[in-house]
């Protein structure tokens, strides 16, 4: 099975999930675009959706799918996205597609956060995978000396200015033994807006293609 096939799977899978008259969370990102694709399919059957980026949102109406900012609609009964990584306890990376702000704002204003990626996502422990960090502009030489300091090998992500203006350094060599906190510690840098890190607010349940079909994780 390729990882094409594997994320159709999961993309058709947290379809289940979604409950009629709903407002529903979009992501960002391959599997997001399959999730959104089957949402179309449905899409007299729901109220609309909040997108975590203007290429989603570009997406939905593109299907006829009503597209509300967030602050029309206050807090979402579920969110559905892809990840970079995660591990079994839920705790993910995410920001390879640059869209981590609005992804984690969506996500923790939404009660149910369904996280959909093929099985090769899984991972033991986060950092295989440059962890994201937005920043504002003028902060970025700051924050990579800062992240430096951490362990991190901080690389600037050339040409890519994410919805908010701000900038993305992909921080390569970390050692994530404890999501929580190192979390915590990189977004309290001044000039961080946040980070890829997913583990205050992880994924509540976990959808992973693969050749045996769709495994389901849950916390």
């Amino acid at each position: 099975m390729t990882p094409e096939q594997a994320k159709q799977l999961v993309a058709e899978a947290a379809i289940e999930y979604i409950e009629w008259d709903w407002v529903v969370g979009v992501g960002t990102g391959s599997t997001a675009n399959l999730f959104i694709d089957e949402l179309a399919k449905m899409k007299n059957n729901i109220e609309g959706t909040v997108a975590s980026s203007e290429a989603s949102a570009e997406r939905l109406r593109g299907h006829g799918i009503k597209v509300f900012e967030l602050d029309q609609v206050g807090d979402l009964p579920i969110y559905v996205d892809g990840a970079d990584e995660s591990t079994k306890h839920l705790h993910l990376i995410k920001g390879g597609g640059a869209a981590l702000t609005r992804e984690k704002i969506v996500a923790a204003a939404s009660e149910k956060f369904i996280c959909i990626a093929d099985d090769s996502k899984l991972v033991d422990t986060l950092g295989a995978f440059p962890l994201p960090v937005e920043v504002i502009p003028m902060s970025k030489s700051y924050v990579a000396r800062q992240l430096v300091k951490l362990g991190g090998n901080p690389v600037f992500r050339e040409g890519v200015v994410t919805d908010s203006g701000n900038y993305i350094l992909d921080v390569h060599d970390l050692k994530i033994t404890n999501p929580v906190e190192l979390e915590r510690e990189i977004n309290q840098l001044a000039g961080v807006v946040t980070n890829g890190l997913f583990a205050q607010r992880g994924a509540d349940v976990l959808l992973l293609g693969g050749k045996d079909g769709v495994t389901k994780i849950t916390a």
